[in-house]
């Protein structure tokens, strides 16, 4: 069965290494708390924060291996009064697990879902 899951990081400053360090975190750690071997990941699609200009994260996760997965990245809606320097990640995959993923949410990001009971990693019912 295919499954999606969702997380955020909030980047400390807008430089290339920063961005890469980001994104890679994020996505290790999605991995990590759902156990998802990285063949079996579909494809990786960032957003980023207009304010976030100096890398693009996917190109950070390249650089990190992942030559295989499809990655791809756009600007995340500019809404009035959003938290800034923050990169979105939506991980497409494959898997034989009947139960939902972990969203995972760090450094920060935590403050985007308020809702969540235990700020950084949930399991969504």
């Amino acid at each position: 069965m295919i499954r999606a899951v969702r997380g955020a990081i909030k980047v400390p400053e807008n430089t290339e290494e920063a961005i890469f360090q980001a994104s890679v975190k994020l996505v290790s750690t999605v991995l990590k708390q759902n156990a998802i071997p990285e063949q079996d990941i579909i494809s990786v699609i960032y957003s980023v924060t207009k304010d976030l200009n100096k890398a693009n994260p996917a190109a950070g996760l390249r650089n990190h291996g992942f030559r295989e997965v499809p990655l791809f990245c756009v600007q995340e809606a500019d809404i009035e009064g959003s938290l800034n320097g923050i990169i979105r990640v939506l991980l497409t995959y494959n898997t034989e697990k009947k139960a939902y993923p972990c969203s995972v949410y760090l450094d920060g990001a935590e403050a985007l879902r308020p809702d969540l009971q235990e700020p950084g990693i949930r399991i969504h019912p």
